[in-house]
């Protein structure tokens, strides 16, 4: 069992498919995710996966709590599970999953004008590195618009929003990530439009990128099939998947109270719910892995 996420990450550039990463909020979607995972390594092969936090994520469950929730389920189930701190906005916050035992740190500071996105970056990396260099930590560059959630509004697009290949190559090279996020057309959340990859920036940038630096697509949910397999064969080897994931949970949570308006016992009210996201995680999985 191979866990090295950096090595996954290369091997999944080299054989083209995408690494899955799932973001939770609660025990039932970690549940149901890992089920997903074990039955999907039934059929294929031992799948690895990555669980995200963002900030509201981890505080709501609670920094160690994720740490040894993951630990447990990888233990039982033996797949390669890794932690990831998503959407970090702050060096103190990537500093704290950092100490908490995150396995991977996602420093978000996109929102920043470049130089100071770069500089605090490289800040972060250079802290971590310096006392774990198996933790894998990833930058972003670029304006992704949207919100996790069901969004009833056209979000559009500006062409300043997109990231731009040469100054990837330079952000890259300059801080020392190991996974770069982009703004290539996607959105967070899903939208009342359908979000259009620009796969010839992705692919561009994919050329510029060292080969050992991961390519990460953010806001995968409401996606077409079709733009993910583009954008896999362009370069992008970590897809982050949230909104899909929230909405099948409440769809489910919806269809279990309905069913069941006089139940109280929430073990017998969730399984159902955990059930509707493993659906949704299998159909991802064999999207990623190019698998019918």
């Amino acid at each position: 069992m191979n866990n090295n996420l950096k090595e996954i990450l290369m091997i999944a550039a080299r054989e083209k498919w995408a690494l899955g990463h799932f973001n939770i909020s609660n025990l039932e979607q970690l549940r149901a995710i890992i089920l997903a995972a074990k039955s999907y390594e039934v059929e294929l092969r031992k799948i690895p996966i990555m669980i995200g936090v963002s900030e509201g994520e981890r505080n709501f469950i609670g920094l160690k709590q994720c740490v040894y929730l993951i630990k447990a389920f990888r233990e039982e189930f033996q797949i390669p599970i890794f932690l990831n701190a998503d959407h970090s906005k702050s060096a103190e916050t990537a500093k704290a999953a950092f100490e908490a035992g995150f396995d991977s740190v996602h420093i978000d500071l996109s929102e920043l004008p470049y130089e100071e996105n770069l500089k605090t970056t490289r800040e972060i990396i250079i802290y971590i590195k310096s006392r774990n260099p198996d933790v894998s930590v990833e930058g972003e560059l670029g304006y992704i618009r949207g919100r996790s959630e069901i969004q009833k509004e056209i979000i559009e697009i500006r062409p300043e929003d997109l990231t731009k290949p040469e100054q990837a190559g330079e952000f890259a090279e300059k801080t020392g990530i190991d996974r770069f996020a982009g703004a290539f057309g996607n959105i967070h959340g899903i939208a009342a439009n359908e979000p259009k990859l620009d796969i010839e920036r992705i692919a561009a940038i994919r050329k510029i990128l060292p080969e050992n630096i991961a390519l990460v697509l953010h806001g995968g949910s409401g996606i077409p099939d079709n733009q993910i397999r583009s954008a896999i064969n362009a370069g992008i080897n970590n897809i982050h998947i949230n909104t899909e994931i929230r909405a099948a949970y409440m769809n489910g949570l919806t269809e279990s109270l309905r069913n069941n308006p006089e139940e109280t016992t929430p073990y017998k009210i969730f399984p159902p719910v955990i059930e509707a996201v493993k659906q949704k995680i299998e159909e991802k999985l064999r999207l990623f892995t190019n698998v019918n």
